[in-house]
């Protein structure tokens, strides 16, 4: 799905892993950002967290979430059952849109990321992730 053809798009499902929180997205998003800095890291205990940066009225939330102001007007909504981190809002940064941890998608190939972010605060380990050895699964043990 290309993030800029509004046409094709079909709306979003997800939800967090208990499933007491779940949203639907009826508009395609603006960016997929993978952001790397040391908020969103800590927030999820991940080293890149992925964001599809959507319009506040686009997103219907289904269940009570918690949320945690970790700096400024950032707020991050998460479900108060599970843990799972689905939503980041600052008004002062992003007026009337909401990200939504892509992470949380039913389907997160729907759309491929378009940026990554904040790699000023990248691990240092950041440059080297493209040439990791590959496994589809656990790797065997020797």
């Amino acid at each position: 799905m290309s993030v800029s053809n509004p046409e094709a798009f079909t709306p979003l499902t997800g939800g967090c892993q208990c499933g007491s929180v779940r949203y639907v997205v009826a508009a395609p998003p603006r960016r997929h950002s993978l952001c790397c800095c040391v908020d969103c890291r800590r927030s999820a205990g991940a080293p890149i967290v992925g964001w599809a940066s959507v319009a506040e009225a686009s997103l219907t939330i289904t269940g009570q979430t918690a949320g945690y102001n970790s700096s400024g007007d950032i707020e991050r909504a998460f479900c108060p059952r599970c843990g799972t981190g689905l939503f980041y809002r600052s008004a002062s940064l992003f007026p009337g849109e909401v990200d939504v941890s892509t992470g949380t998608l039913d389907d997160p190939s729907a759309f491929s990321p378009t940026e990554i972010i904040q790699v000023a605060d990248a691990p240092t380990w950041w440059e080297t992730i493209g040439s990791l050895p590959r496994h589809a699964r656990f790797p065997n043990e020797a």
